[in-house]
């Protein structure tokens, strides 16, 4: 039970129901965040205002239930790796960014229970209820793959950013604290100077007049511009390099260069194009699991994927291809297969094998021969298992 429940909230193994929960999740994100924004109108008749207060209070309810939920369920996200105990699953959840949103989220509702809590903490909870969406956003999934593949050239950006910031700031002081002492009293309040100047906003409550303090002024502003355009430009690559990775498109020579597609003609390889499907595996997630059914074969275009197999697991690289005897039988997976690295993968699902092996008689020769090497004495391969 406990397994079917992780699967509602994490994969879309079973898509009516994974769906059906991920909407409701996603209209409690949406009531919090509209019964926020009504509460804090200055204006709203009572008939309304307890209307808005009930709903939030449903949204902060699923929250809290949703957090006990996906911390019961920890343990199975771990549950290939026996090393790992259920209370080390649970806490790493809890001490993971998507543990630690639902946590704050639920927080101010499971507070009130006890203790009255303070105006404000719901509408910032539900505020924050908003961060939940990256997990069935790729929008926002996007970004925080952009962020932390590009983390150390962004933090060097800002650091120096910051550091311009600062002796901008101490050398407006400087300048102006002879003719301005009120405006630019001390560096920290110098320094909101130097943040607007340099994001070229402007807002006018503090400016120059010395002609030395408008000449570093006007040079602040042109830095500040050749500043901003540094992080920028790493989240712009940073999103082309995100999205070229993930828009995996299968063409000839993709298929072309897959061994077993290699003496194919032109003709044929374009049918199988047609036919194989561009999977993008993260590292470290389950490709398939033990005990799933096994719908299809995939072929390992970069990465490296491990198949959990006795004696000792087997690694797999690009050019190799796994789950082939899933389109020659009706099969179960006996083990496990995980991307040790970012993977490519192309998928053959088993109607579009059949239909292929039926035009292509000698393909279906080459995959049965590949099968035998794999199970010596009548052994099932790795990754496949008969009903």
């Amino acid at each position: 039970m406990r397994r079917k429940i992780h699967d509602l909230l994490v994969h879309d193994s079973q898509p009516l129901g994974h769906a059906l929960t991920k909407g409701v999740i996603l209209l409690a994100v949406a009531a919090a965040v509209g019964g926020a924004m009504v509460a804090s109108l200055p204006e709203t008749g009572p008939l309304l205002a307890l209307l808005d207060r009930r709903v939030v209070e449903a949204a902060f309810a699923l929250f809290v239930v949703e957090l006990l939920v996906r911390f019961w369920v920890a343990p199975e996200a771990a549950a290939d790796n026996p090393a790992v105990r259920p209370w080390q699953a649970r806490l790493a959840y809890l001490g993971s960014l998507g543990g630690l949103i639902d946590l704050l989220v639920a927080l101010p509702a499971v507070a009130s229970l006890v203790l009255p809590v303070a105006d404000g903490w719901f509408e910032m909870a539900a505020a924050l209820s908003l961060l939940k969406l990256a997990r069935y956003l790729p929008a926002l999934s996007l970004l925080g793959a952009v962020i932390r593949r590009e983390a150390r050239p962004l933090f060097a950006a800002l650091l120096l950013l910051g550091v311009l910031l600062v002796i901008a700031a101490t050398g407006m002081y400087l300048l102006e604290r002879g003719a301005q002492p009120t405006v630019f009293s001390s560096i920290p309040q110098s320094l909101w100077w130097a943040i607007v100047t340099m994001a070229t906003v402007g807002y006018g409550d503090m400016t120059p007049v010395t002609a030395l303090g408008r000449l570093v002024g006007g040079f602040t502003m042109l830095l500040g511009i050749a500043m901003f355009a540094v992080p920028a430009g790493i989240l712009a690559t940073g999103f082309a390099e995100e999205l070229k990775k993930r828009d995996f498109v299968v063409t000839w020579h993709t298929v072309a260069r897959v061994p077993l597609f290699a003496g194919l003609d032109a003709g044929r390889i374009a049918a199988v194009a047609r036919l194989l499907k561009p999977r993008v595996v993260p590292a470290n997630q389950v490709i398939v699991r033990k005990g799933d059914p096994a719908d299809a074969m995939f072929f390992l275009m970069e990465g490296e994927v491990e198949v959990e197999v006795e004696p000792q697991p087997v690694r797999l690289k690009a050019g190799d291809f796994f789950g082939e005897i899933a389109l020659l039988r009706d099969l179960h997976r006996t083990a496990t297969v995980t991307a040790l690295r970012d993977c490519r993968l192309l998928a053959l699902e088993v109607p579009d094998f059949r239909e292929l092996t039926r035009q292509m008689p000698d393909l279906r020769r080459a995959v049965e021969a590949v099968a035998a090497q794999r199970q010596p004495g009548g052994a099932v391969p790795e990754g496949d298992a008969p009903h």
